[in-house]
């Protein structure tokens, strides 16, 4: 006898209602709770099915699935766009948003973690080649919060968003993040407002070069000095507020790939397809986390001599986005295990720090050595050469799969107990 899984993989999507007889014949996925006594680990048998059956779908119809929601690929739709395609062209797929909203009225501990099928969904697009090349250049375009700034931007050459500052000075769009009650940790709002400072600065012909640092901080233990980041917001991860598509997916498809990559836009020149321009950062303090995940991105890092690197997603227990991607290969293998599965910190003045910063200066020398690199960048070769050198260190098939992959694990890890637990005791100490 045939289970629903294997009925569901088994329809002919050739067929004009093969799609939806194949969506039809998923398990629907369990309401939100509390749910208490025996009822959770039969809600959980449940989840685990559910989950299998929609792999399976995506796997065998992933890319008839993604033309339906983009109108056989003539839409450009980002990550939360094509969720609520998915639960409007076929119902029953992801979580619906009464689900998603009831979810986030629950108290963490007994969600039911909707992020994980979300990742399942995306994971079955993102592993598709030509369904996850699409969805990746998508996410290059600049997002209409940006495009509806630009001509504000391009007047005044300054943009005052709640957690960045852009400003754009002799051809430099100097981007400085200004959370400082909270040494940058980032939450959605700041991922939300890079992306904006990413896209604006890329988007005005005036910007030749961007720079990256961190302002001063008001938090007790760092007020009036300057810090670049402390990672993601632990406080928010505990309190259920960072997400898989509004977080943790959408920073690395989004300003961290358009820092590499560049921005997709309407009118591709034929030199060069994406609108891009060379990076520096500019490490005060600390490059915590996420923090340390934006430097692996930009062109050129400098780095205060008592500052220091680290990766502490580990002993959070979740996963650092892309860096375990992309740090083996800068530093060895080794030494990215020692730092990313061990939580080593890398000072600036350590011999190891060679591999991740460009220049050790005293914190008194940093401001002049950062306009020096700046003027060093912007000779005109430096563009062509970074194109080159990061098509050569990212292949786009291996991202995709990364990425793939990601959607899946990370979301597990965020909903793990021992994460929430992790949360709360990080949430409670400085961070630094």
């Amino acid at each position: 006898m045939s289970t629903p899984h294997a009925r569901a993989a088994a329809v002919d999507v050739r067929r004009p209602d093969g799609l939806d007889r194949a969506v039809r014949l998923l398990a629907p996925l369990p309401d939100p709770g509390p749910y208490s006594g025996e009822e959770r680990p039969r809600v959980e048998t449940a989840l685990e099915e559910a989950r299998a059956q929609r792999t399976a779908l995506l796997d065998r119809h992933a890319e008839a699935l993604y033309d339906r929601l983009t109108a056989d690929r003539t839409g450009r739709p980002r990550l939360d766009a094509l969720v609520a395609a998915a639960d409007s062209a076929a119902p029953g797929l992801v979580p619906s948003p009464a689900q998603l909203r009831a979810e986030r009225a629950t108290p963490v501990s007994e969600r039911l973690g909707y992020d994980v099928d979300l990742g399942v969904f995306l994971r079955g697009l993102l592993r598709c080649p030509p369904v996850g090349d699409h969805l990746l250049d998508s996410m290059l375009r600049p997002t209409g919060r940006a495009l509806g700034l630009l001509d504000g931007f391009r007047a005044t050459g300054a943009v005052r968003l709640e957690t960045t500052l852009l400003e754009r000075h002799a051809g430099v769009a100097r981007i400085t993040m200004c959370a400082p009650d909270r040494l940058n940790a980032e939450d959605e709002q700041q991922v939300d407002d890079m992306e904006t400072a990413v896209d604006l600065a890329l988007l005005d012909e005036q910007c030749e070069i961007g720079l990256i640092r961190g302002g001063e901080m008001t938090h007790p233990r760092y007020a009036g000095r300057r810090v670049f980041s402390a990672g993601i917001n632990l406080k928010r991860l505990h309190a259920g507020e960072i997400s898989l598509v509004g977080f943790l997916l959408r920073r690395e498809l989004g300003y961290l790939r358009k820092l590499l990559l560049g921005l997709r836009t309407d009118q591709p020149s034929w030199r060069y397809p994406l609108t891009d321009m060379p990076w520096v950062a500019a490490v005060d303090g600390f490059a915590i986390g996420g923090g340390m995940q934006l430097l692996l991105a930009v062109d050129h890092v400098l780095a205060a001599s008592d500052a220091y690197l680290s990766l502490p997603a580990a002993q959070e227990g979740i996963v650092p986005g892309a860096a375990d991607f992309r740090l083996p290969p800068v530093t060895g293998p080794r030494l990215a295990r020692q730092i990313i599965l061990g939580g080593r910190r890398v000072h600036a003045r350590d011999p190891e720090a060679r591999t991740l910063v460009d220049e050790v200066v005293d914190p008194a020398a940093l401001d002049e050595a950062v306009e020096l690199a700046l003027v060093r960048l912007r000779d005109p070769a430096v563009t062509a050469n970074r194109r080159m050198v990061n098509l050569a260190l990212e292949p786009a098939d291996g991202f995709r799969a990364y990425m793939a992959e990601f959607a899946v694990q990370q979301a597990l890890r965020i909903h793990a107990a021992d994460v929430l637990g992790k949360a709360g005791r990080f949430a409670a100490r400085p961070s630094g």
